[in-house]
C-alpha cells in the first residue's frame, strides 16, 4: 500500500526584516519596503528558509511542499525536491500582507501537516488572520521584530523540527501566541505590544523561542551597579567609540551616565558624548571599521537572543570588525536566571561568524560583578 507523503504548507513574505539593516526598526509599508530596496538593503528572507530547508536530509522522496509562486516560496521549495504544488499566485509585482493572507488560505485548503511562515511578527499576524488550526504552524524568523512564541529560535531549528515531523516521531503540541507592535510608535521609541491571538506549534521546546518578556527590568539597583560599570570602563577607554545597542537595560545605563540613546536603535558614544544616533548597519560600519571600538549590548529577556533580533544594525561586518573580545553584553543575574539555562543564542545571518563567537563568555551583572555564561551554542545543535 502507497503511503501518503508528508504535506509541507510553505510561505515566505520576501521582503521580511529588509529594514532591519537601516534601522528601519520594521518592514511594514510599501514605502518602507521601496526605501530599504532602493538603499540596497539584503533581502535575507529566502536565504533563511534554505537555510531552513537544508536541515531536511532523510525521508525526502515522502515530502511534498505546497506554496505560492516565485518568491512567495516556490522558489526556495524547489531547490530542495521537485514535488512542489503551487497554489497561489501573487497579484503584483511587491508582495503585500493580502498575499499572505491569500496564499495561507489557498495552502490550508489544499491541506497540508505543517504549515511554516517565513517573516517576522507582522507576518505571524497575517497568518494568524485566517490561521484555524487545523495543522499546526512554524515561524522562520527573518523579521525585525520577533515577539511572538510562534518562531523557531533559528532558521535551522525550524528545519530541524520539520524533519521530526517527516520522521514521524512524537512531536506534542502547544499554542503560541501572536504578539506584534505598532511599528509608528515603535520607531518613536515606545513599544506598544498586542496579543492577536494563538496558534498551534509544535512543542519541540529546545527548538522553539519563549514569547519575549515585557516591560523594564524592576531592579534599578542591580541597573544602576550595570552602569557604574560601564562608567568605569567608558573612563579607561577614552580613546574608544562605545556602540551601545538596543533595549531597555541599555537605554537605562545611558540615561544613567547622562548621554542621549535611542531605545529602540543602535548609537554610538566618544567621551560621553553621543557622536551618531540611530545609525543604519552601513553608517555604523563606516564608523567602526578604522576605529578602537566596544560594543556594549544585552539580551532579550525571555528568549536569550544576543544578535539578530531588533538589532541588524549590528551587522556580521560590524560585529567582526569590533571583535569578540570588545563585545560587553550586560544583563541582571535575575535575566539570565529567566533563561532556566539555556544558552545565548546568536542569530547574525553568517553562520561561521556565528560559530567564531559561541562558547562561554563574560557577562557583566554589575559593579565589578561577573558571571560567564554560554553563547551562540544553538539548542538544535
Amino acid at each position: 500500500m502507497l503511503q501518503r507523503k508528508f504535506r509541507l504548507g510553505l510561505i515566505v513574505n520576501p521582503y521580511s526584516g529588509i529594514g532591519g539593516a537601516l534601522a528601519f526598526k520594521g518592514s511594514d509599508g510599501a514605502e518602507i519596503r521601496e526605501k530599504a530596496l532602493a538603499a540596497g538593503a539584503p533581502q535575507l528572507a529566502m536565504p533563511k528558509t534554505q537555510t531552513a530547508l537544508n536541515q531536511i536530509t532523510e525521508n525526502l522522496n515522502a515530502l511534498s511542499i505546497v506554496t505560492a509562486a516565485g518568491d512567495l516560496g516556490e522558489n526556495v521549495a524547489r531547490t530542495l525536491l521537485d514535488d512542489v504544488t503551487v497554489v497561489y499566485q501573487g497579484q503584483r509585482l511587491q508582495t503585500e500582507a493580502e498575499d499572505t493572507i491569500q496564499a495561507v488560505q489557498a495552502i490550508l485548503e489544499a491541506g497540508v501537516d505543517l504549515l511554516v511562515f517565513a517573516g517576522g511578527d507582522g507576518t505571524a499576524r497575517n497568518v494568524c488572520s485566517v490561521f484555524d488550526n487545523r495543522c499546526p504552524v512554524l515561524g522562520i524568523p527573518t523579521g525585525c521584530k520577533i515577539h511572538s512564541g510562534v518562531f523557531a529560535i533559528s532558521a535551522k531549528a525550524a528545519g530541524q523540527v520539520i524533519q521530526l515531523m517527516l520522521n514521524g516521531e512524537v512531536v506534542s503540541a502547544m499554542y503560541g501566541e501572536v504578539k506584534d507592535i505598532d511599528e509608528q510608535q515603535f520607531r518613536s521609541g515606545r513599544v506598544i505590544a498586542k496579543l492577536y491571538g494563538e496558534m498551534l506549534i509544535p512543542e519541540a521546546l529546545q527548538y522553539v523561542q519563549a514569547v519575549k518578556m515585557g516591560g523594564k527590568e524592576s531592579d534599578e539597583l542591580v541597573l544602576a551597579d550595570l552602569a557604574a560599570q560601564v562608567d568605569e570602563i567608558m573612563q579607561d577607554y577614552p580613546d574608544h567609540l562605545f556602540v551601545m545597542g538596543s533595549g531597555s537595560t541599555v537605554d537605562f545605563i545611558a540615561n544613567e551616565l547622562g548621554f542621549a540613546n535611542t531605545l529602540l536603535g543602535v548609537d554610538v558614544v566618544k567621551d560621553f558624548n553621543t557622536i551618531a544616533q540611530d545609525v543604519t548597519a552601513l553608517e555604523l560600519f563606516e564608523l567602526v571599521k578604522d576605529a578602537p571600538t566596544k560594543l556594549v549590548i544585552t539580551l532579550i529577556g525571555g528568549q536569550g537572543h544576543v544578535f539578530g533580533r531588533g538589532n541588524q544594525q549590528l551587522s556580521p561586518q560590524v560585529i567582526r570588525s569590533v571583535g569578540r573580545e570588545n563585545i560587553i553584553i550586560v544583563a541582571t543575574k535575575q535575566k539570565l536566571h529567566a533563561l532556566n539555562q539555556r544558552p545565548l543564542v546568536c542569530d547574525t545571518s553568517d553562520p561561521t561568524l556565528d560559530e567564531a563567537l559561541s562558547g562561554v563568555i563574560e557577562i557583566t551583572t554589575g559593579y565589578r560583578d561577573k558571571v560567564f555564561y554560554r553563547l551562540g551554542v544553538d539548542y538544535a545543535s
